[in-house]
């Protein structure tokens, strides 16, 4: 049985035949290539039994098969792979050269186009261009990544390892592109608003904490852009939007990661029930666009995306799933000591949300608005007319997963002033201070508007069965490993 060369006899092997290189004269880092045609382009435009097409194409080595004088590559670019036939006769000059070629190496490859006796779309190549020598070997392919924390940290590795990464991160690309093409054509402004904050405001999370040397200040990563948006809806700019990311200092998990990315938008004269309408809208066409039908499958469920979708009161559904009514405290608070949440210290609408979190929320598989949150949840919300202990307000839940939060803004800015002041009362931690030049912009007239804001990583997430966010994230946030010698 032959013994397997180890990683470090595989590494030294490929810096002695680096050294040889160098002595051939050929430079393993190449530089500028042109002419070359993604690999799906050529063997779409290849046709049968017509002679004299030529093809040009660059990209990594997958898979090297050496039979002699003919040797076989499978070249990966991000488009797909094609097949390179390699023979003595048409390289003579540069066989040498070829023979020091390994799993991994980028080159480029120019000749004519044919089919080999298994039908497969081959370019014979008679020029070849070593681009990039790889001095690591690639993982094997069924041994490999298939470490996910190894995957996450080396995505360099990852995304040409395991192609189905690389058509999730593209897909992810023209997601993105199809959101701010379906919000231009509808009369809204991308605009981009301070990362770095002096208050930390919008939402309610732990922030990130900062500081710039030549102002002596602390800063904060923003949590939300929220209160700098409805600053240009005062500024008279009526459809606004944002794509960028927010960071909030909390947990780690399957749906959470510190850095995101959120887009948020805000249309004057609209309310909640327009951004109902526009958050429908948008994931549908997107689902249109990018998907196949409208039922898919998340990790082990399936998600029904016919329309019209689910519109539920959130007293409603809490009634539904708990047997208690909103408005019974007592009931409430027991279920809260049923479930192990710690109660005795919340506030009333704190224990009713972690109670509604912890019972309905994995029931809302397909797309579901619920709607109507009690006011004391909403500090930046208008509240009901007809009951004003409830805000109009509308998180949308798909896969059990929260997806998107909207409301109909809050105006007043007397209103707005109580709210901050008994927000500031119960999170001093994340908010210490109140931005009073939002309160001032109040008060020289926002329209009403409605605001919406949905997760951008998550929504990938669901339209790309990836059950991790970690996986739609090129390169999330991971714990240090530890030192080599602990």
């Amino acid at each position: 049985m032959n013994e397997q060369p180890t990683p470090g006899k595989l590494q030294q092997q490929r810096q002695e035949k680096l050294a040889r290189l160098h002595q051939m004269g050929i430079d393993p880092y190449g530089g500028r290539y042109e002419g070359s045609k993604s690999a799906t382009e050529i063997k779409a435009h290849y046709v049968d039994d017509q002679e004299g097409q030529n093809a040009c194409a660059a990209g990594r080595i997958v898979l090297l098969r050496d039979i002699g004088k003919l040797i076989f590559i499978t070249l990966r670019d991000w488009s797909g792979t094609i097949q390179l036939g390699l023979s003595k006769k048409l390289l003579a000059e540069q066989w040498d050269f070829v023979k020091l070629l390994d799993l991994g190496d980028l080159i480029g490859a120019s000749g004519q186009l044919g089919k080999t006796k298994t039908g497969e779309i081959t370019i014979w190549a008679e020029k070849l261009n070593l681009l990039s020598k790889a001095l690591l070997p690639p993982p094997e392919k069924y041994h490999g990544l298939a470490d996910v924390d190894l995957r996450y940290r080396q995505r360099y590795v990852d995304l040409w390892a395991n192609p189905e990464v690389m058509v999730r991160f593209r897909k992810r690309s023209d997601i993105l592109a199809g959101m701010r093409r379906f919000l231009s054509e509808r009369g809204f402004c991308e605009v981009e608003t301070p990362m770095m904050q002096s208050i930390a405001g919008g939402a309610a999370a732990r922030p990130f904490i900062t500081h710039h040397n030549t102002l002596d200040m602390d800063l904060y990563l923003r949590i939300a852009p929220e209160l700098f948006l409805k600053r240009l809806l005062v500024g008279g700019m009526e459809r606004v939007f944002e794509i960028n990311r927010n960071f909030r200092n909390e947990g780690l998990s399957t749906r959470h990661n510190p850095e995101f990315t959120m887009m948020e938008l805000y249309q004057a004269y609209a309310d909640y029930h327009v951004m109902m309408e526009i958050t429908e809208d948008l994931i549908s066409t997107l689902i249109g666009q990018h998907c196949e039908g409208t039922v898919l499958p998340f990790g082990d469920k399936t998600i029904d995306y016919s329309r019209p979708w689910r519109k539920a009161r959130y007293a409603d559904l809490l009634s539904e799933y708990t047997g208690c009514d909103i408005h019974d405290l007592p009931s409430v608070r027991q279920k809260a000591q049923q479930l192990g949440v710690p109660e005795a210290n919340m506030d009333d609408d704190v224990v009713i949300n972690e109670v509604f979190e912890e019972t309905v929320e994995r029931h809302l598989v397909n797309p579901t608005f619920v709607i109507d949150y009690p006011a004391a949840l909403c500090p930046l919300t208008r509240r009901s007319k007809s009951d004003p202990r409830y805000a109009e307000r509308f998180e949308l839940f798909i896969g059990s997963m929260e997806l998107a939060n909207a409301y109909t803004e809050l105006n007043d800015p007397s209103v707005q002033e109580e709210n901050f002041r008994l927000q500031l009362k119960g999170q001093q931690e994340t908010m210490a201070t109140m931005d009073e030049d939002f309160v001032t912009a109040l008060k020289y007239g926002m329209p009403p508007a409605g605001g919406l804001g949905i997760g951008v990583d998550r929504l990938i997430m669901l339209l790309t069965n990836a059950t991790s966010i970690r996986d739609v994230i090129l390169f999330p946030l991971l714990k240090n490993l530890p030192a080599a010698d602990e």
